[in-house]
């Protein structure tokens, strides 16, 4: 079992920055990918982006060169660095882990740009 906490949603003006962060803890050393999802209303969740264990990332096409996902070295904790954050970035975030078994998810942290 993996347990997530994240943390650093909340209200961003058009253009401004934001970090999120997902700790991770129990059964941590299976994990293969960690990552973000998000939903905005009336939406389908998407993937915005991901980082394989060995550092490997995936960004959707709406956030490259404006977001950045990193991790610790531990892989026990990942971040996701919002910058130049535009209206349509609004939605909740949700972090995504997976391992060789299933998937878990994180409560979601609501994200905000403001116009």
């Amino acid at each position: 079992q993996v347990q997530l906490v994240e943390s650093g949603g909340g209200l961003v003006q058009t253009g401004g920055s934001l970090r999120l962060s997902c700790a991770a803890s129990g059964g941590v050393s299976s994990i293969i990918v960690m990552g973000w999802h998000r939903q905005a209303p009336g939406k389908q969740r998407e993937l915005v982006a991901h980082i394989t264990r060995g550092g490997v990332t995936n960004y959707a096409d709406s956030v490259k060169g404006r977001f950045t996902i990193s991790r610790t070295i531990t892989y026990r904790t990942i971040y996701l660095q919002m910058n130049s954050t535009k209206p349509e970035d609004t939605a909740v975030y949700y972090c995504h882990v997976q391992d060789p078994w299933r998937e878990y998810w994180g409560q979601g942290t609501q994200v905000t740009v403001s116009s």
